[in-house]
Parts: structure tokens; C-alpha cells; sequence
């Protein structure tokens, strides 16, 4: 499996403040990656690294280009959602998609079409007659029908009620995804997106604090609903975290083996929230 990205000692300063401190990671082709971290952990720094978007320090290779060095290059195997779609109040949803067709090789006119179809979009519809959440459709549309090699989603489905936020990762999965196509999803909403991830990355102050496969975490980690008498044993093999549910202690483990947790009551896989509540306790004290 070759890298579509490999991070090595990079390293971030904005003053004072250490954004990425000295970090080191890849993210293979094929997956669907999920970055995810509290405010403030390095998340939105490392994209800019990744998009050339900011200068940084230590080594990185993206679709095997510098960004800083091989922007426009890179640009045109990469896109970029951004937390925040601007788009100018008289542009047209026509004009939109002709600009798009015009300036990027890979746009596939038909997709960006067929996509809006499913909105309450209209060709003439201008931007300054639409909601925030029909803003971010036409984004999305626009960017989702490139042919992009690595696909940077940063809070792809903000503004979008629930409907939409489910409709999109279904469009995701079924009309853009393959083995040829990479995606980098940084989000706050994580059980929206927890179905689709195949990796794990967790941020915390600059530095990659887990980095697993979703089988990996299946296979690592084990959360324990504790039956009374087997307490002061399940404390005896360290939980990373317990908290209470029902009156009952859930305790969840790190690398103990199921069958031995199996004798102090159910088990089941985290969630990835749970986990990441558990593994970031630091960041939040």
C-alpha cells in the first residue's frame, strides 16, 4: 500500500504558540481518514501544510510533491472543502459550474448537475438568495464532481441540517469514493462519520497521539460494563478511563486481552467518541 502523505518532524510555530510540534504520520491511498482533536490541536495547521497553505518545518510529501514548493502541481490532484463556503452574493449556480469547468482539468460537468438535481438548487438561483446550508450544497456539488486523487474535507457539512449532512456522506461513499481516491475528513460531528472512516488519526497540542486502523481499534480497545464484585479487579489492570452508566462502572481498557475483560461483565467496541473523550482528557483539564 503506497502513501498518499507522509509527515516527518513537522513542526509549526504562530509566536510563541507551538501549533505542530515535531509530528510524524502517513495516510495511505485508498482510505478515508479521519483528523480528529480538540480546538487548538494542530487540525487546521496540518491541512494548510498539506495544501501548501502555510510554511512549516520538517519534511512532507504529498502525492510525492512539496507543498511548498509544488503547489500548483499539487493543486491539481487535490481538493479542499472548507469549514466556511464563500461564494460571491451574485454568482449564479450556472456561472458556478461554468467558471469551475473552465479552470479545472479534472470537473465532471455531469456529476456537479446530477448533484445539485437533488437540491432545491436552480441553475439562475443567485447565492445571495440562498440559505447557508443551499450555499454549502453548491460548494459541494462543485468540488465533489473534481477527479481528485486526495479529497481534504475540514468540517465539510457545517450549516447543513441533519438530512443533508447524511445525504452527503452517502454521495460520498456511493458517486465519489474508490480505491484510486484518498480522503482527509476533519470534523467535530464524529459519529456522522464514524461508519465511513477506515483510519484514525488523534491530534493533540501538535502531536499525533493515535494513529490506528478501524480494525486496529476494534482489536485494541475494549470498553467493560463492570459488574460490582469485579470492581477492584478491573482496577487492578488500569482502565485509561471509567465513568458511570446506569450505576454501573463502564471501564475502558487499552491492549487487555477480551477474554480475560469477558469475566467482569459486557463488552463492546468503543465508539469513537468515547475514545476520543477518554484520550483526550489532557487537552481538556
Amino acid at each position: 500500500m503506497s502513501a498518499i502523505i507522509t509527515a516527518s518532524s513537522l513542526s509549526k510555530r504562530y509566536g510563541k504558540h507551538t501549533a505542530l510540534d515535531g509530528t510524524s504520520f502517513t495516510v495511505d491511498a485508498g482510505r478515508i481518514v479521519g483528523l480528529i482533536g480538540p480546538n487548538g490541536s494542530g487540525k487546521t495547521t496540518t491541512l494548510k501544510a498539506i495544501l501548501g497553505l502555510t510554511p512549516f518545518e520538517g519534511q512532507l510529501s504529498v502525492l510525492g510533491m512539496d507543498p511548498r514548493t509544488q503547489r500548483e502541481a499539487l493543486m491539481n490532484e487535490v481538493c479542499f472543502i472548507a469549514d466556511v463556503a464563500i461564494l460571491p452574493k451574485w454568482l449564479k449556480v450556472r456561472d458556478a459550474i461554468d467558471f469551475v469547468e473552465g479552470v479545472h482539468p479534472r470537473f465532471d460537468r455531469s456529476k456537479a448537475e446530477k448533484y445539485i438535481a437533488n437540491t432545491k438548487l436552480k441553475p439562475d438561483m443567485k447565492v445571495k438568495a440562498m440559505s447557508k446550508g443551499m450555499v454549502v450544497q453548491l460548494h459541494l456539488a462543485l468540488v465533489m464532481a473534481i477527479d481528485a486523487k486526495l479529497l481534504v474535507l475540514d468540517e465539510p457539512t457545517l450549516g447543513l441540517d441533519i438530512l443533508y449532512r447524511k445525504q452527503f456522506y452517502q454521495n460520498l461513499l456511493e458517486d465519489y469514493f474508490d480505491e484510486n481516491k484518498t480522503i482527509l475528513i476533519t470534523t467535530h460531528q464524529i459519529e456522522e462519520v464514524e461508519h465511513i472512516l477506515t483510519d484514525l488519526m488523534f491530534i493533540e497540542n501538535g502531536k499525533i497521539s493515535l494513529a490506528a486502523s478501524m480494525d486496529e481499534v476494534g482489536e485494541r480497545f475494549t470498553e467493560v460494563m463492570v459488574e460490582p464484585e469485579f470492581l477492584a479487579a478491573a482496577n487492578a489492570l488500569q482502565p485509561m478511563s471509567q465513568r458511570t452508566v446506569f450505576g454501573k462502572a463502564v471501564m475502558l481498557f487499552d491492549g487487555v486481552a477480551r477474554q480475560q475483560l469477558s469475566n467482569f461483565g459486557e463488552l463492546r467496541t468503543p465508539s469513537v467518541a468515547d475514545l476520543f473523550v477518554a484520550t483526550m482528557k489532557g487537552s481538556y483539564a
